[in-house]
């Protein structure tokens, strides 16, 4: 699945490039990437020009992100989020724009500040979702507090978390504990930061989705972008109660009590 980000002011549409969603559990994203290793340059610029024709069409004002599945070079448009998606984050690590800023700015009635030339693609962005799940238990909701805390630093690195220690992880809401972001040069690079970032990821006190992560990023598969929307439920019944699954040092990241 690849959506693509758009900036509209009612007359004049951008696109921001395109995000890999298809690392999924249940309809739910896991994992995404910017931009998608799936397209090339001319499959690129067809999808995301499809995304601009159709925001026009309507005059949409705002930021939105479109849906569309990609299958043997074709793409087939599911739908429009009319609003800032959880992943925005790796569109703004490799085009350098605030989404949210210019969302506020042209609800305020301010005109769009960009050009279509003005956006370029720089580099590539990973984010990974750190839930209150444990995976070895089929993703059962993991609440309680949070002992204590470790987040990952450095250049290139993103956190938005409101996490703290001591903070009561409630059983009612979303599961989301926080967004782990990592820019670099290349996909490569991106994903060599992401597994050290998720090395020094620490929380205690409750079981999460770190170790996941950090086992989705050693498979070969993956780090070719060589997925698609069944992969991670197929490739969820072997890892779970592996032996790799239940280390010590995946659960150092991954299940900390």
């Amino acid at each position: 699945m690849r959506s693509s980000a758009t900036a509209c002011d009612g007359q004049r549409v951008i696109h921001c490039y395109e995000r890999e969603c298809s690392l999924q559990r249940r309809r739910q994203k896991i994992m995404e990437e910017a931009p998608s290793p799936a397209l090339d340059a001319q499959q690129r610029d067809r999808l995301c020009q499809a995304a601009v024709r159709l925001a026009q069409s309507v005059a949409y004002r705002g930021a939105g992100t479109l849906e569309f599945l990609f299958d043997q070079g074709a793409f087939y448009f599911i739908e429009m989020n009319t609003r800032i998606q959880v992943e925005h984050p790796i569109t703004e690590m490799v085009t350098g724009l605030d989404l949210l800023r210019e969302m506020l700015l042209i609800a305020d009635g301010q005109p769009l500040r960009w050009q279509q030339q003005d956006i370029r693609l720089r580099g590539a962005a990973i984010e990974c979702r750190i839930n209150a799940e444990d995976p070895q238990q089929d993703f059962r909701p993991s609440p309680g507090t949070i002992q204590s805390l470790q987040l990952p630093g450095g250049p290139g690195v993103r956190v938005d978390s409101m996490l703290y220690p001591g903070y009561v992880i409630p059983p009612y809401y979303d599961s989301m504990l926080a967004k782990l972001i990592v820019w670099d040069e290349s996909r490569e690079r991106a994903l060599c930061r992401m597994r050290r970032a998720l090395g020094e990821l620490h929380i205690s006190g409750i079981a999460h989705t770190g170790g996941l992560h950090l086992a989705l990023l050693a498979d070969a598969d993956v780090r070719a972008g060589r997925y698609h929307t069944r992969f991670l439920e197929q490739w969820l019944t072997h890892w779970q109660g592996s032996e790799t699954a239940a280390s010590p040092g995946a659960s150092s990241v991954g299940r900390l009590a």
